[in-house]
């Protein structure tokens, strides 16, 4: 299965665990030459993002830090969430894992996957008569 989810890595892709406790929202988009995959961190920086490929699975972790405080008369609301995520994602066969580039553009982690060249052959397979 291409793009296995995180945690457990045995949960398809398409589960409940897409909560930003356990990772933030992502997309993946399959080209020709490539695999996108595209997650929404708003406020994040790069220094406070890691991203790893180890046995076939792509992780990325990271930590939203609060910095300040503003408490009013005696209450504090905070709705944005703070601390740290991890999102793993299990690698399609064709992936060129030493190639693959992160780019975090106005909150948006873009991570682009290419595909080695062997993944990219297309081939045509002759139908027989039986």
């Amino acid at each position: 299965m291409s793009f296995g989810l995180s945690d457990s890595l045995s949960t398809p892709f398409a589960s409940g665990a897409l909560n930003w406790p356990t990772g933030p929202a992502a997309d993946i988009v399959g080209k020709p030459t490539c695999y996108e995959i595209t997650v929404e961190l708003p406020g994040m920086d790069e220094k406070n993002i890691e991203v790893k490929v180890a046995d076939g699975t792509l992780t990325i972790r990271g930590e939203r830090r609060h910095e300040r405080e503003e408490p009013g008369e005696g209450y504090y609301l905070a709705e944005r969430r703070f601390g740290a995520f991890e999102r793993a994602f299990r690698l399609p066969q064709g992936v060129d894992a030493g190639r693959i580039e992160a780019v975090l553009r106005n909150g948006v982690l873009t991570l682009t996957l290419p595909k080695s060249p062997e993944a990219k052959a297309e081939t045509t397979i002759a139908v027989q008569a039986a």
